[in-house]
């Protein structure tokens, strides 16, 4: 596996014109926020899953090393009790790209990108949404016992809400996922994962209102 700081340079290194300045510090300060103690679900592993699938549906995107780099930012500043992580982490991005070299319009691009990840619904056509999304929500495509091991990682990080609170908003979040017409907007994420995720949610449901 590659180390995420040497995936960090490399996509920071491709997306910018200049070579300077060091990526080395940026990546420390991502990555330190990745690894926060009051994380279980939006972890390091997380961030990984995220790349990996972006590399699985890369093809897709306008702009795939502008993706890459809003799934670095997507969940950098996160805690469960807060509703404005993502306007918080795309303002992060506003803050540090510029800092460490990209210009004006891309950052621009990767802070639209991960303010997206509040809602999941890319418009119609825009291919960069499309592949941070469809990549953010394929972990509900796992098999069982990597959906269960997802969902645990959930209620662990909010085990600050009682039982009857949580199943009820979480109920509520699954509900509203299966609700949707598709989940994954992606010609690859339609055909391979759509079906499977949808099986996962109604599960989750079921034990979660028996």
């Amino acid at each position: 596996m590659v180390d995420l700081s040497v995936r960090w340079a490399a996509t920071l290194t491709a997306a910018r014109r200049s070579p300077t300045p060091d990526p080395t510090p940026y990546a420390t300060n991502l990555l330190t926020r990745w690894a926060e103690p009051h994380r279980k679900y939006h972890t390091t592993a997380h961030l990984t899953h995220v790349l990996h699938r972006i590399d699985t549906l890369a093809e897709h995107a306008e702009d795939p090393e502008l993706v890459r780099l809003a799934a670095w930012f997507h969940d950098a500043v996160y805690r469960p009790d807060r509703s404005e992580n993502e306007e918080r982490s795309a303002a992060l991005a506003e803050r540090a790209l510029p800092e460490a070299g990209l210009d004006e319009g891309s950052t621009a691009e990767v802070a639209r990108l991960v303010r997206l990840t509040v809602t999941h619904d890319p418009a119609d056509g825009d291919t960069n949404g499309e592949v941070l999304c469809d990549a953010d929500l394929a972990v509900l495509a796992g098999d069982p016992e990597e959906y269960a091991a997802y969902a645990a990682a959930v209620r662990e990080e909010y085990a600050f809400v009682p039982d009857d609170a949580f199943r009820a908003g979480r109920a509520q979040v699954l509900r509203q996922l299966l609700a949707l017409p598709r989940l994954f907007r992606t010609p690859y994420g339609s055909r391979e994962w759509e079906a499977r995720a949808r099986e996962n949610l109604t599960t989750e449901l079921e034990l979660l209102t028996d």
